[in-house]
C-alpha cells in the first residue's frame, strides 16, 4: 500500500474515543487517524468520505450500531469492534474471523491487534467477508440479547473517566435520574460518582451471587458486607466494611437475610 494507513474511530463515548486515539498513536505510530465519530450514522458518513483503510467500531452505539455501520463498510476496509460486552466478540472471534478489543482497552491486546492488521495491509490482503456474521450479530443486537455481567462502570468525576471494576463496588444506590455508585479506590478509600445509567438496567446486567438488591432503590455488594442488624421484624439494616453508610433492607428483601 502507498502512504500511511488510515483510520476511522467510532466511539459515542468521547473520553474513551480520545484514549484509544492516544493508545493507537503509541501503538502505531504511522497509523493516521482521519476520521472520529460519535455514532454509528457519523461512522457510515466519514467513512464514504474519507475511505480510510482501518476502522475500530464501537458495538453498542445510540442509533446505528457499530455492527451495522460495518455492514455498510463491508469488504472496503479492514474492521476492528471495540465492545464492552464479551458475547459479540467471543461468538465472531471463536470462528476467527473478527478482530476485536474489550474495553477499557489494554495496550498488550491492542498491540497484538494492532499486529494482525499491520500484516494484513502490508500483504495487500483483501478485507474479510463478514456478512453473514455480521447479520447474525445486528439481528442479536435487535433482539436485545442480555449482556454480558459487567466488569466495570465508567462514571464521569468532573473531567476525569473512571474506570470502576465491580468488585471495587460497595453498594448502588438509585438518586432521582441517576445512580450513586459507591466504590473503592487502590489506596482503600471511599469514592463516590454518579452515573446515568438507571439502578434497573446495571442490576441486570450484574452477577446475582454477588450482587443483591436490599431495597427498591439499593443494590449491594454481598463481599462489602460487615453484618447486618434487625430492626422489626420488618426492616434491618446493611452496614459494610469501612464505610459509615448504613443500607436499609426492606420487607420485601429481608428474607436474604434471614439466617444472619
Amino acid at each position: 500500500m502507498n502512504g500511511r494507513p488510515t483510520a476511522l474511530i467510532a466511539e459515542d463515548e468521547p473520553l474513551l474515543r480520545d484514549a484509544l486515539a492516544r493508545q493507537l498513536a503509541q501503538a502505531w505510530p504511522e497509523l493516521e487517524i482521519v476520521a472520529l465519530a460519535r455514532n454509528g450514522r457519523e461512522a457510515i458518513r466519514l467513512f464514504d468520505a474519507r475511505l480510510p483503510d482501518v476502522c475500530f467500531l464501537d458495538v453498542h452505539m445510540p442509533g446505528i450500531s457499530g455492527i451495522e455501520a460495518a455492514r455498510h463498510i463491508g469488504r472496503r476496509a479492514h474492521l476492528v469492534f471495540v465492545t464492552a460486552y464479551d458475547q459479540y466478540a467471543v461468538q465472531a472471534f471463536a470462528q476467527g474471523v473478527l478482530d476485536y478489543l474489550v474495553k477499557p482497552v489494554e495496550m498488550e491486546r491492542l498491540a497484538e491487534t494492532v499486529a494482525r492488521v499491520r500484516e494484513r495491509l502490508r500483504a495487500a490482503q483483501p478485507a474479510i467477508d463478514t456478512e453473514a456474521l455480521l447479520q447474525q450479530l445486528a439481528a442479536q443486537l435487535q433482539r436485545g440479547a442480555a449482556p454480558a455481567p459487567l466488569r466495570w462502570i465508567r462514571a464521569q468525576v468532573g473531567q476525569t473517566l473512571r474506570l470502576i471494576a465491580i468488585d471495587d463496588i460497595d453498594y448502588l444506590r438509585s438518586d432521582t435520574k441517576y445512580t450513586l455508585v459507591a466504590w473503592r479506590g487502590d489506596d482503600g478509600q471511599p469514592g463516590e460518582a454518579l452515573v446515568r445509567t438507571p439502578l434497573k438496567e446495571l442490576l441486570a446486567q450484574l452477577d446475582p451471587a454477588q450482587f443483591a438488591q436490599v431495597h427498591r432503590s439499593v443494590v449491594v455488594n454481598l463481599r462489602a458486607v460487615s453484618h447486618v442488624t434487625r430492626g422489626d421484624n420488618e426492616t434491618a439494616d446493611v452496614h459494610l466494611r469501612g464505610r459509615k453508610d448504613v443500607l436499609p433492607v426492606s420487607r420485601s428483601y429481608l428474607h436474604l437475610f434471614r439466617q444472619m
